[in-house]
Protein backbone atom coordinates (compact mmCIF):
# COMPACT_ATOMS: atom_id res chain seq x y z
CA UNK A 1 0.00 0.00 0.00
CA UNK A 2 3.08 2.51 0.93
CA UNK A 3 4.66 1.68 -2.65
CA UNK A 4 1.58 2.13 -4.30
CA UNK A 5 1.37 5.59 -2.56
CA UNK A 6 5.32 6.74 -3.21
CA UNK A 7 4.49 5.63 -7.32
CA UNK A 8 1.13 7.80 -7.23
CA UNK A 9 3.48 10.80 -5.56
CA UNK A 10 6.17 9.93 -7.59
CA UNK A 11 3.79 9.87 -11.09
CA UNK A 12 1.90 13.34 -10.08
CA UNK A 13 5.30 14.99 -9.79
CA UNK A 14 5.94 13.66 -13.31
CA UNK A 15 3.18 14.57 -14.81
CA UNK A 16 3.28 18.27 -12.92
CA UNK A 17 7.04 18.99 -14.44
CA UNK A 18 6.39 17.57 -17.69
CA UNK A 19 2.88 19.86 -17.95
CA UNK A 20 5.09 23.34 -16.38
CA UNK A 21 7.91 22.36 -19.02
CA UNK A 22 5.29 22.67 -21.90
CA UNK A 23 4.03 26.12 -20.76
CA UNK A 24 6.85 27.22 -19.36
CA UNK A 25 9.21 26.20 -21.99
CA UNK A 26 8.12 24.37 -25.02
CA UNK A 27 5.38 26.10 -25.71
CA UNK A 28 7.28 30.14 -25.82
CA UNK A 29 10.39 28.42 -27.77
CA UNK A 30 8.42 26.90 -30.21
CA UNK A 31 5.89 29.51 -30.88
CA UNK A 32 8.78 32.11 -31.04
CA UNK A 33 10.76 30.27 -33.17
CA UNK A 34 7.67 29.50 -35.50
CA UNK A 35 6.82 33.44 -35.46
CA UNK A 36 10.10 34.24 -36.59
CA UNK A 37 10.19 31.76 -39.27
CA UNK A 38 13.48 29.85 -38.35
CA UNK A 39 13.92 26.61 -40.40
CA UNK A 40 13.59 23.39 -38.57
CA UNK A 41 17.73 22.75 -37.71
CA UNK A 42 17.73 26.49 -36.13
CA UNK A 43 14.29 26.16 -34.25
CA UNK A 44 16.06 22.63 -32.74
CA UNK A 45 19.19 24.36 -32.49
CA UNK A 46 17.46 26.87 -30.07
CA UNK A 47 14.88 24.59 -28.70
CA UNK A 48 17.23 21.92 -27.27
CA UNK A 49 19.13 23.74 -24.78
CA UNK A 50 16.52 26.05 -23.40
CA UNK A 51 14.19 22.60 -23.31
CA UNK A 52 16.86 20.79 -21.49
CA UNK A 53 18.52 23.37 -19.44
CA UNK A 54 17.29 22.65 -16.37
CA UNK A 55 17.14 19.10 -16.44
CA UNK A 56 21.29 19.64 -17.08
CA UNK A 57 21.67 22.48 -14.80
CA UNK A 58 19.87 21.04 -11.64
CA UNK A 59 21.14 16.97 -12.48
CA UNK A 60 24.29 16.73 -14.35
CA UNK A 61 25.91 19.79 -13.58
CA UNK A 62 24.67 20.08 -9.93
CA UNK A 63 27.95 19.49 -8.39
CA UNK A 64 30.45 20.49 -10.66
CA UNK A 65 32.45 22.99 -9.67
CA UNK A 66 34.53 24.35 -12.63
CA UNK A 67 33.90 27.70 -13.95
CA UNK A 68 32.68 26.25 -17.77
CA UNK A 69 29.77 24.23 -15.06
CA UNK A 70 29.06 27.37 -13.21
CA UNK A 71 28.50 29.84 -16.06
CA UNK A 72 25.99 27.21 -17.71
CA UNK A 73 24.64 26.87 -14.64
CA UNK A 74 24.11 30.55 -14.30
CA UNK A 75 22.58 30.71 -18.01
CA UNK A 76 20.02 28.04 -17.02
CA UNK A 77 19.35 29.95 -14.18
CA UNK A 78 18.63 33.58 -16.13
CA UNK A 79 16.85 30.99 -18.39
CA UNK A 80 14.53 30.29 -15.60
CA UNK A 81 13.84 33.61 -14.65
CA UNK A 82 13.09 34.86 -17.65
CA UNK A 83 10.81 32.05 -18.89
CA UNK A 84 7.16 33.37 -16.63
CA UNK A 85 7.99 36.50 -18.24
CA UNK A 86 8.31 35.65 -21.73
CA UNK A 87 5.48 33.18 -21.55
CA UNK A 88 3.02 36.34 -20.00
CA UNK A 89 4.31 38.62 -22.78
CA UNK A 90 3.38 35.79 -25.55
CA UNK A 91 -0.15 35.38 -24.21
CA UNK A 92 -0.31 39.37 -25.01
CA UNK A 93 1.26 39.17 -28.19
CA UNK A 94 -1.05 36.01 -28.96
CA UNK A 95 -3.82 38.10 -28.27
CA UNK A 96 -2.69 41.22 -30.44
CA UNK A 97 -1.85 39.04 -33.35
CA UNK A 98 -4.99 37.36 -33.22
CA UNK A 99 -6.75 41.05 -33.40
CA UNK A 100 -4.35 41.78 -36.27
CA UNK A 101 -2.56 44.68 -34.79
CA UNK A 102 0.67 43.32 -35.63
CA UNK A 103 2.66 40.78 -38.01
CA UNK A 104 4.42 37.35 -36.02
CA UNK A 105 7.77 38.15 -36.74
CA UNK A 106 7.05 41.88 -35.07
CA UNK A 107 5.52 40.55 -31.86
CA UNK A 108 7.96 37.83 -31.41
CA UNK A 109 10.71 41.03 -31.68
CA UNK A 110 8.80 42.49 -29.15
CA UNK A 111 8.30 39.84 -26.91
CA UNK A 112 12.12 38.97 -26.95
CA UNK A 113 13.22 42.60 -26.40
CA UNK A 114 10.52 43.29 -23.98
CA UNK A 115 11.23 40.11 -21.73
CA UNK A 116 15.44 40.65 -22.01
CA UNK A 117 14.76 44.56 -20.98
CA UNK A 118 12.99 42.79 -17.85
CA UNK A 119 15.39 40.57 -16.94
CA UNK A 120 18.56 42.99 -17.08
CA UNK A 121 16.21 45.29 -14.31
CA UNK A 122 15.44 41.85 -12.42
CA UNK A 123 18.91 40.97 -12.35
CA UNK A 124 19.95 44.54 -11.38
CA UNK A 125 16.83 44.47 -8.72
CA UNK A 126 18.57 41.12 -7.01
CA UNK A 127 22.06 42.72 -6.72
CA UNK A 128 20.75 46.33 -4.91
CA UNK A 129 20.78 45.43 -1.25
CA UNK A 130 18.01 47.47 0.55
CA UNK A 131 17.49 48.50 4.05
CA UNK A 132 13.90 47.72 6.02
CA UNK A 133 13.38 49.30 9.44
CA UNK A 134 11.04 48.56 11.47
CA UNK A 135 10.63 50.08 14.96
CA UNK A 136 8.47 49.41 18.04
CA UNK A 137 8.70 49.51 21.89
CA UNK A 138 7.82 46.62 24.35
CA UNK A 139 7.23 47.14 27.99
CA UNK A 140 9.69 43.95 28.30
CA UNK A 141 12.82 46.15 27.49
CA UNK A 142 14.83 47.53 29.87
CA UNK A 143 16.89 49.32 27.11
CA UNK A 144 16.85 50.22 23.40
CA UNK A 145 18.25 47.19 20.96
CA UNK A 146 19.14 46.76 17.89
CA UNK A 147 19.77 44.12 15.23
CA UNK A 148 19.47 42.76 11.90
CA UNK A 149 17.43 39.90 10.35
CA UNK A 150 18.63 38.63 6.95
CA UNK A 151 17.88 34.81 5.53
CA UNK A 152 17.49 33.16 2.65
CA UNK A 153 21.18 34.83 1.46
CA UNK A 154 21.49 31.35 -0.78
CA UNK A 155 25.43 31.53 -0.93
CA UNK A 156 26.09 28.87 -3.58
CA UNK A 157 23.78 30.18 -6.00
CA UNK A 158 24.88 33.89 -4.96
CA UNK A 159 29.17 33.93 -4.55
CA UNK A 160 31.26 35.61 -1.76
CA UNK A 161 31.39 39.21 -3.18
CA UNK A 162 27.43 39.25 -2.72
CA UNK A 163 28.44 37.83 1.12
CA UNK A 164 30.79 41.36 1.07
CA UNK A 165 28.26 43.50 0.40
CA UNK A 166 25.51 42.25 2.52
CA UNK A 167 27.76 42.04 5.32
CA UNK A 168 29.59 45.57 4.74
CA UNK A 169 25.97 46.90 4.50
CA UNK A 170 24.87 45.14 8.06
CA UNK A 171 28.39 46.86 9.84
CA UNK A 172 27.20 50.51 8.84
CA UNK A 173 24.04 49.64 10.26
CA UNK A 174 26.09 48.97 13.24
CA UNK A 175 23.18 46.17 15.06
CA UNK A 176 23.67 45.01 18.59
CA UNK A 177 23.67 41.47 16.71
CA UNK A 178 22.77 39.65 14.09
CA UNK A 179 19.41 37.21 12.77
CA UNK A 180 20.13 34.89 10.45
CA UNK A 181 16.61 32.79 9.56
CA UNK A 182 17.84 29.81 7.53
CA UNK A 183 18.83 29.02 3.87
CA UNK A 184 22.14 30.51 4.59
CA UNK A 185 23.88 28.18 1.89
CA UNK A 186 22.32 26.05 -0.59
CA UNK A 187 25.34 24.31 -2.18
CA UNK A 188 27.88 21.57 -1.13
CA UNK A 189 31.88 22.66 -0.49
CA UNK A 190 31.26 26.29 0.20
CA UNK A 191 34.58 27.31 2.44
CA UNK A 192 35.27 29.19 5.63
CA UNK A 193 37.12 31.75 3.26
CA UNK A 194 33.73 32.16 1.17
CA UNK A 195 32.38 32.89 4.44
CA UNK A 196 34.67 34.52 6.33
CA UNK A 197 33.30 38.20 6.09
CA UNK A 198 31.09 36.94 8.86
CA UNK A 199 34.11 37.30 11.16
CA UNK A 200 33.52 41.45 10.69
CA UNK A 201 30.73 41.31 12.17
CA UNK A 202 31.13 43.18 15.56
CA UNK A 203 28.30 41.29 17.69
CA UNK A 204 26.72 37.85 18.21
CA UNK A 205 25.15 36.07 15.10
CA UNK A 206 22.50 34.22 15.88
CA UNK A 207 21.34 31.66 13.29
CA UNK A 208 18.53 28.80 12.56
CA UNK A 209 18.60 26.05 10.02
CA UNK A 210 16.48 26.60 7.12
CA UNK A 211 16.06 23.94 4.50
CA UNK A 212 18.82 24.41 1.72
CA UNK A 213 21.33 23.40 4.30
CA UNK A 214 19.60 20.26 4.78
CA UNK A 215 19.99 19.43 1.09
CA UNK A 216 23.69 19.52 1.15
CA UNK A 217 26.71 18.84 3.18
CA UNK A 218 24.35 19.91 6.30
CA UNK A 219 27.14 18.86 8.91
CA UNK A 220 29.68 20.74 7.60
CA UNK A 221 27.70 23.83 6.70
CA UNK A 222 27.20 24.03 10.80
CA UNK A 223 31.09 23.12 11.82
CA UNK A 224 31.86 25.95 9.45
CA UNK A 225 29.53 28.37 10.74
CA UNK A 226 30.48 27.56 13.79
CA UNK A 227 34.33 27.98 13.05
CA UNK A 228 33.23 31.46 12.35
CA UNK A 229 32.07 32.41 15.65
CA UNK A 230 27.96 31.74 14.48
CA UNK A 231 26.13 30.74 17.55
CA UNK A 232 24.13 27.92 16.13
CA UNK A 233 20.40 27.76 17.95
CA UNK A 234 18.74 24.42 16.83
CA UNK A 235 15.68 23.96 19.24
CA UNK A 236 17.49 25.99 22.34
CA UNK A 237 18.05 29.32 23.34
CA UNK A 238 19.82 31.48 25.33
CA UNK A 239 19.74 35.52 26.58
CA UNK A 240 21.12 38.01 24.28
CA UNK A 241 21.15 40.19 27.73
CA UNK A 242 18.79 40.03 31.19
CA UNK A 243 15.54 40.92 29.15
CA UNK A 244 15.92 39.57 25.90
CA UNK A 245 15.70 35.77 25.11
CA UNK A 246 16.82 34.42 21.44
CA UNK A 247 15.18 31.25 20.57
CA UNK A 248 16.17 29.10 17.60
CA UNK A 249 13.74 26.36 15.89
CA UNK A 250 15.10 24.17 13.16
CA UNK A 251 13.32 23.88 10.01
CA UNK A 252 10.63 21.26 9.38
CA UNK A 253 8.33 20.20 7.08
CA UNK A 254 6.23 19.35 9.84
CA UNK A 255 3.54 22.14 10.83
CA UNK A 256 3.66 21.64 14.52
CA UNK A 257 7.21 21.92 14.97
CA UNK A 258 6.95 25.34 16.45
CA UNK A 259 4.60 24.28 18.89
CA UNK A 260 6.58 21.33 19.81
CA UNK A 261 9.71 22.88 20.51
CA UNK A 262 8.56 25.74 22.22
CA UNK A 263 6.51 23.38 24.70
CA UNK A 264 10.11 21.89 25.66
CA UNK A 265 11.66 25.04 25.99
CA UNK A 266 11.76 27.28 29.26
CA UNK A 267 10.27 30.71 28.04
CA UNK A 268 11.56 33.52 30.46
CA UNK A 269 7.58 35.62 29.98
CA UNK A 270 9.57 38.53 31.63
CA UNK A 271 11.41 38.94 28.60
CA UNK A 272 11.33 39.98 25.15
CA UNK A 273 11.24 36.73 23.62
CA UNK A 274 12.55 36.65 19.90
CA UNK A 275 12.30 33.51 18.03
CA UNK A 276 14.11 32.20 14.43
CA UNK A 277 12.07 30.17 12.50
CA UNK A 278 13.03 29.77 8.54
CA UNK A 279 9.62 29.70 7.33
CA UNK A 280 6.34 31.32 8.09
CA UNK A 281 4.74 28.85 9.92
CA UNK A 282 3.44 28.57 13.50
CA UNK A 283 2.33 32.14 15.13
CA UNK A 284 -0.87 30.59 16.79
CA UNK A 285 2.27 28.57 18.66
CA UNK A 286 4.53 31.31 19.01
CA UNK A 287 1.70 33.86 20.49
CA UNK A 288 0.67 31.01 22.75
CA UNK A 289 4.16 30.73 24.19
CA UNK A 290 4.74 34.52 24.83
CA UNK A 291 6.70 35.03 22.29
CA UNK A 292 7.08 38.94 21.23
CA UNK A 293 8.89 38.77 17.86
CA UNK A 294 9.28 35.95 15.65
CA UNK A 295 11.15 36.33 12.52
CA UNK A 296 11.05 34.34 9.53
CA UNK A 297 12.17 33.81 5.29
CA UNK A 298 11.89 31.33 3.07
CA UNK A 299 9.29 32.81 1.01
CA UNK A 300 11.08 35.48 -1.26
CA UNK A 301 7.53 36.55 -1.65
CA UNK A 302 7.67 34.28 -4.79
CA UNK A 303 10.95 36.26 -6.18
CA UNK A 304 9.67 36.99 -9.39
CA UNK A 305 5.67 37.27 -10.25
CA UNK A 306 3.68 35.79 -10.73
CA UNK A 307 5.15 32.93 -8.51
CA UNK A 308 4.14 35.04 -5.42
CA UNK A 309 0.60 33.74 -6.24
CA UNK A 310 1.73 30.40 -6.26
CA UNK A 311 3.68 30.86 -2.94
CA UNK A 312 0.13 32.99 -1.74
CA UNK A 313 -1.68 29.31 -1.78
CA UNK A 314 1.04 27.58 0.17
CA UNK A 315 1.51 30.36 2.89
CA UNK A 316 -0.94 32.75 4.03
CA UNK A 317 1.87 35.55 5.48
CA UNK A 318 4.45 35.75 2.42
CA UNK A 319 5.76 39.26 3.55
CA UNK A 320 5.80 42.24 5.99
CA UNK A 321 4.45 42.38 9.22
CA UNK A 322 2.04 40.48 11.14
CA UNK A 323 -0.52 40.25 14.49
CA UNK A 324 -1.95 38.02 16.86
CA UNK A 325 -2.27 39.26 19.94
CA UNK A 326 0.47 40.92 21.34
CA UNK A 327 3.15 38.54 19.00
CA UNK A 328 4.66 39.82 15.56
CA UNK A 329 6.37 37.88 12.60
CA UNK A 330 7.94 39.55 10.33
CA UNK A 331 8.43 37.94 6.74
CA UNK A 332 11.56 38.73 4.80
CA UNK A 333 11.58 38.61 1.52
CA UNK A 334 14.85 37.28 1.56
CA UNK A 335 18.74 39.13 1.11
CA UNK A 336 19.28 36.98 -1.93
CA UNK A 337 17.89 34.34 -4.50
CA UNK A 338 17.21 30.96 -5.45
CA UNK A 339 18.41 29.95 -8.68
CA UNK A 340 18.23 33.31 -11.06
CA UNK A 341 19.60 35.89 -9.67
CA UNK A 342 16.59 38.17 -11.09
CA UNK A 343 13.92 39.72 -8.74
CA UNK A 344 10.46 41.17 -10.61
CA UNK A 345 8.19 43.03 -8.43
CA UNK A 346 10.08 41.81 -5.31
CA UNK A 347 13.08 43.16 -3.21
CA UNK A 348 16.07 41.62 -2.22
CA UNK A 349 16.01 42.73 1.71
CA UNK A 350 18.43 43.28 5.10
CA UNK A 351 15.60 44.20 7.99
CA UNK A 352 16.70 46.73 10.49
CA UNK A 353 14.96 46.38 13.76
CA UNK A 354 14.96 49.06 16.17
CA UNK A 355 13.55 48.25 19.32
CA UNK A 356 12.28 50.83 22.72
CA UNK A 357 11.54 50.18 26.43
CA UNK A 358 7.35 51.50 26.35
CA UNK A 359 7.60 54.98 28.09
CA UNK A 360 5.93 55.29 31.64
CA UNK A 361 4.40 58.70 32.74
CA UNK A 362 6.20 59.96 35.47
CA UNK A 363 3.90 60.38 38.17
Amino acid sequence: MARSGRTRTISLFLFVTLALHVLIFFYPILRLCAWLELSGWATLLVFVPLASSQVVSRIFLRHRVSGIARGLRRLADFWLGLSPIVVMTLLVAEVVVLLGLATTFDAAVVVIGFSAIVGVLGMINAMSLKVKRIRFDSPKLSQPVRFVQITDVHIGSRNKGFLDRVIHKINQLEPDFLCITGDFIDAPGVTETTLQALTTVAGPIYYCTGNHEKYEDFDAILARLANLGVTILRDDSLHHRHDLQVIGVDDMEDALQVKRQLDLLDINQQAFVLLLYHRPKGLEAAAAAGVDLMLSGHTHNGQIVPFNLIVKRVFDRIKGMYHLNQTRLYVSQGTGTWGPVMRVGTRSEITLFELSPTATLSQ
